[in-house]
């Protein structure tokens, strides 16, 4: 298991050397936060649900994991580009321990990712109802990582270039994000738009961490975990699968 264990700190030492990439990554879900977040507050409390702010934060954080999850596949793609994969995957190790140690690496950045966001949130004005619930987030936060760390990898071992890659990720990564209802609430929507929204797993996780930080929850926090494991244990067994045919 030494290359797991390898394979996971390569994953840190790259995320914590890339400052620019770890603010850059937070650009986008603080806009989010910020625009729709105070742009949308009053509108949202004059229909009586209360802080938009509050009811969004959740899911920024959310997207900010789903981003920096799925897009690891693209270091898969880089590493094969200039030689590193060839390089790990001639060592004598199985590809089994090569594919979790990345996947758990990534899924560790996704949530370091994701816990920078939520000191973001607390400083524009969220607040979790509760701090004993916040170490259950992190447990959200982390299969939501793996979740999606895990169908990245599984994405970047079945395509060669990195345009194919962005293509993909492109339809995939924003109908994921804005079907998760990460910014609408999931009662009262059309019967079509409610069974999409559950297809989408990181609905679950969405709905996991609105549960644990402002005791909102729509599913329930025992079907959120369950559906989040057994999609998380699904997209490995597909990753795992997948790295294992690459080519070098």
């Amino acid at each position: 298991m030494s290359a797991v264990y390898i394979l996971w700190l390569r994953e840190l030492k790259r995320y914590t050397r890339s400052r620019a990439q770890m603010a850059a990554s937070l650009g986008q879900p603080t806009l989010y936060l910020l625009a729709l977040g105070f742009g949308l507050g009053p509108t949202f409390q004059q229909a009586g649900n209360g802080s938009y702010l509050q009811f969004l934060a959740p899911g920024v954080v959310g997207m900010t994991i789903l981003f920096v999850s799925i897009f690891s596949g693209v270091g898969l793609l880089f590493d094969r580009q200039f030689g590193f994969l060839k390089e790990t995957l001639v060592a004598p190790v199985p590809r089994i321990h090569i594919m979790i140690g990345r996947t758990l690496g990534g899924a560790t950045v996704a949530t370091l990712q994701g816990t920078l966001m939520m000191i973001v949130c607390t400083i524009a004005g969220f607040r979790p109802h509760s701090l004993a619930s916040v170490p259950i987030a992190f447990l959200f936060m982390m299969l939501i990582a793996i979740v999606f760390c895990a169908l990245g990898t599984a994405m970047g071992s079945l395509l060669e270039d990195m345009q194919g890659f962005q293509l993909v990720m492109n339809f995939l990564v924003m109908p994921i994000f804005f079907l998760s209802g990460a910014l609408f609430p999931l009662d009262g929507l059309p019967a079509a738009l409610s069974v999409v929204t559950k297809l989408d797993p990181l609905t679950y996780g969405i709905d996991g961490l609105r549960g644990t930080l402002i005791g909102l929850t729509h599913f329930g926090l025992a079907t959120d975990v369950g559906v989040l494991s057994v999609v998380a244990a699904a997209f490995l067994v597909l990753g795992a699968y997948s790295f294992s045919r690459i080519q070098i």
